[in-house]
């Protein structure tokens, strides 16, 4: 997969990625959605990834994700933040995966 981040959300991003020590994973979050049809991508700022994630690329920022999960995903994405809205987008040149991607941050 490979990642294109937008002005706005490397703006956005970086206070958050300046010292260079925490990476970002995209997560398909199926928690509490009673199917992993139904599940939400959210950007999660993680110390390292986890053994089974898969390096994307990403511009300026790779990306790790988990490759069980890159089905519900077009190899091409894009990660965007709506200042009007206060929220990060990811989307493709096709659709909205969702307008409010979540970004949390991980232990560490």
């Amino acid at each position: 997969m490979r990642f294109t981040f937008t002005l706005s959300a490397v703006e956005r991003l970086a206070d958050t990625m300046a010292d260079g020590t925490r990476g970002l994973k995209l997560l398909y979050d199926t928690e509490g959605c009673g199917c992993v049809m139904n599940g939400v991508p959210t950007l999660l700022v993680v110390p390292e990834p986890e053994p089974t994630d898969k390096l994307g690329e990403g511009s300026p920022y790779p990306v790790w994700y988990e490759p069980n999960y890159e089905v519900f995903f077009e190899p091409e994405l894009t990660i965007d933040y709506n200042r009007a809205r206060s929220a990060f987008v990811l989307k493709s040149a096709n659709q909205i995966y969702t307008p409010n991607l979540r970004l949390l941050r991980g232990n560490g």
